[in-house]
């Protein structure tokens, strides 16, 4: 017999959209082998209940069994012998037509009776496996809707174990009901043949025992045909008892696992994360917005796809495309106090989707392949050995370097505040070279902190900046507001997002903000943080202004006669840094560099800070000050273009972010 189609055990945990797709062919074919075994027993019943027609019920029956080929059954390979076995039993029923007699007994045991118990047993079975199964998927998406919408508040650890409890009983239930429906599945391949030749064969013993022209008629090679079938018959059940044993073993193997496997979240401590995937696939809660401030989760398969991040809901034969991952970035978030929630940012900056993975494993192996997909690994010739070489780079990257690599010669307008010389007033400052590239430890302290988010409100800020302050004793609050923007010959706005900070031991050449940039980076990597706070940068001809974008608040502000350097990376265009100079309270002074990602190039954010250190060298002279003003071109509509590049406008507002230009 041709090998049967049968749903894979293994696959029953996972509840895949390939495995429900391939399940509901089975359920198809279920339902159309019960229409047509409720038609065959009719015409069964009516050879049985006719005795006066049983020509011409007889002859109905041929036709059914004839109807069998017609059925269009969705799993019918290997039914050819069972198509050609009921075609020869057709032409038996035309020839026992003009020759039926009383047969009500022996077709009532040997005819009727097993297609009856086959579709009361067996079609029923599967009928109510179907209907818990369902139950118990219902069930399992209820629980792992209350557990994905658990906070993340340590006071709430029981509630947390209760609902983690109820999702691996929900989820061990929804196994069990679907391993049992598997089976009767598979079973019900080998039935239905066994099914549909059991009653012919009574019938036609029916026939050959009750007819006197049986001996005549039924020749030597109708009994070997009829020995034959029985043989076939015999041969299935004896292939449905090794399966059905080897699904019982299988089942019970499936069953005797760790109960971590059915807990998400199993290993939240320690768990194994592989930090090199190129492709990943799994169930995801996606985030809709339903209005201006209501959102739903919606509970869906996603799977990668060579650059493409694809979801599949069930039911549906294919996936769909929802994002394109070439050179966008992700980070993990804080979103409506869900845990393992992550946000996908195109290319350009703007804000993709937002995503809840189950567990941390699941949350931090996703960010990872898709960073890794966003670098285009996947067309190289060995994705796997890149992923494992960049992520082994990136583990290095942390270890002391001896020394600087010899660096190009950068055009930004970084300049070396300290060691610069003015030409003449009209000029532009040139920083003088240095004679040779100083160590890592010279730069930078072994074992220095690094801060990776700005935690301080507006108000510490500028009481850091101000210092001490003398009372007003009438009682009058001091305006927190910043008009010096107002007045400032300089603003320039850009979209900024905070790597992080760390103190340094010089300020004398711009080595150490590249130094800087590499361990914040690798820090990062290594860390796994890809968490990131944006924030409007404010460069003004007397500060910098770090503001928050939502609220309008100023998160850090720094004079601009404190920034005593400022680069951006020669490689990646996007990096940019500076160092602060504070005084402390003991009288010496503190250095500390920040570095930022910037939506725009980095040269526009130091040609700007260097504009504005300039316009404060010539604020005294006012003769001196119109002609560096004078020396920036102006648009059409009266403001002025600090570089040649078009303007920026990351938000597609240029009434609320000036890009590349200013105002006098």
């Amino acid at each position: 017999m041709p090998a049967v189609d049968k749903l894979l055990l293994e696959e029953a945990l996972q509840d895949s959209p390939q495995t429900r797709s391939l399940l509901s062919v089975f359920e198809e074919d279920a339902g159309t082998l019960t229409d047509y075994t409720n038609q065959l027993l009719q015409a069964m019943q009516r050879v049985y209940g006719a005795q006066n027609e049983m020509c011409l019920a007889t002859q109905q029956l041929s036709k059914q069994l004839l109807a069998y080929e017609k059925q269009n059954f969705a799993l019918g390979k290997g039914d050819e012998e069972v198509i050609s076995t009921l075609h020869y039993f057709s032409k038996v029923v035309d020839e026992l037509n003009v020759l039926h007699t009383e047969l009500a007994k022996q077709l009532a045991d040997t005819m009727v009776l097993p297609i009856i118990q086959f579709r009361e047993k067996d079609l029923t079975e599967v009928s109510t496996l179907k209907d818990l199964f369902g139950l118990a998927s219902h069930e399992h998406d209820l629980s792992m809707a209350k557990y994905s919408r658990l906070p993340k508040k340590k006071e709430n650890e029981k509630v947390k174990t209760e609902v983690g409890k109820e999702v691996a009983a929900a989820r061990r239930k929804q196994h069990l009901s679907s391993l049992q429906y598997y089976c009767a599945l598979n079973a019900l391949q080998y039935r239905k043949r066994m099914a549909m030749m059991e009653p012919m064969i009574g019938f036609a013993h029916g026939q050959i025992n009750f007819f006197k022209k049986g001996a005549e008629m039924f020749s030597k090679h109708m009994d070997s045909f009829l020995s034959s079938v029985a043989d076939m018959v015999q041969s299935i059940q004896v292939e449905l008892e090794a399966e059905a044993e080897k699904m019982r073993v299988s089942q019970q193997e499936f069953l005797s696992v760790d109960e971590s496997v059915y807990t998400p979240d199993s290993d939240v401590a320690a768990p194994q994360i592989n930090r090199n995937l190129i492709q990943k696939a799994g169930y995801l809660n996606l985030r809709n917005k339903t209005g201006l401030v209501t959102t739903t989760w919606e509970r869906l398969y996603f799977f990668t796809q060579g650059g493409n991040l694809m979801c599949q809901p069930r039911g549906a034969v294919a996936g769909g495309l929802i994002q394109d991952l070439d050179n966008c970035s992700v980070m993990a978030v804080d979103c409506e106090d869900r845990r393992y929630c992550f946000q996908i940012t195109t290319p350009n900056g703007k804000s993709g989707i937002i995503l809840q993975a189950e567990s941390r494993k699941e949350n931090e192996e996703w960010i990872c392949a898709i960073n890794n997909i966003s670098r285009q690994i996947y067309l190289t010739d060995n994705p796997e050995a890149v992923a494992i070489k960049l992520n082994q780079t990136a583990l290095q990257a942390v270890t002391p370097i001896t020394s600087f690599g010899k660096k190009q010669e950068s055009s930004c307008p970084s300049q070396n505040l300290k060691n610069s010389e003015m030409e003449n007033e009209n000029d532009k400052t040139v920083p003088k070279a240095t004679a040779s590239l100083p160590e890592a430890e010279e730069l930078i302290a072994p074992g220095t902190p690094i801060q990776f988010d700005i935690v301080l409100p507006a108000t510490e800020f500028l009481d850091q900046n101000r210092g001490s302050r003398r009372t007003n004793p009438f009682g009058e609050t001091e305006d927190e507001s910043f008009p010096e923007a107002e007045d400032s010959l300089l603003q320039q706005m850009f979209i900024v997002r905070f790597l992080g900070s760390m103190a340094v031991k010089t300020d004398s050449t711009t080595e150490v903000i590249y130094e800087a940039m590499r361990q914040v980076l690798a820090a990062r990597a290594i860390h796994n943080i890809f968490r990131m706070t944006e924030s409007h940068l404010m460069v003004t001809s007397q500060s910098l202004r770090l503001i928050d974008p939502q609220t309008q608040v100023s998160r850090a502000n720094f004079e601009l006669t404190s920034v005593t350097q400022f680069a951006a990376h020669q490689e990646n265009k996007r990096l940019v840094g500076f160092v602060i100079r504070i005084p402390e309270s003991t009288g010496e002074e503190s250095l500390s560099t920040y570095i930022f990602e910037s939506n725009s190039e980095g040269e526009k954010i130091c040609y700007a800070i260097n504009l504005g250190k300039e316009i404060i060298a010539v604020q005294k002279d006012p003769e001196a000050l119109a002609q560096l003003m004078l020396s920036i071109p102006l648009t059409n509509d009266g403001k002025y273009v600090l570089l040649n590049d078009q303007p920026d406008d990351n938000d597609g507002n240029p009434s609320e972010h000036r890009g590349a230009e200013s105002e006098a």
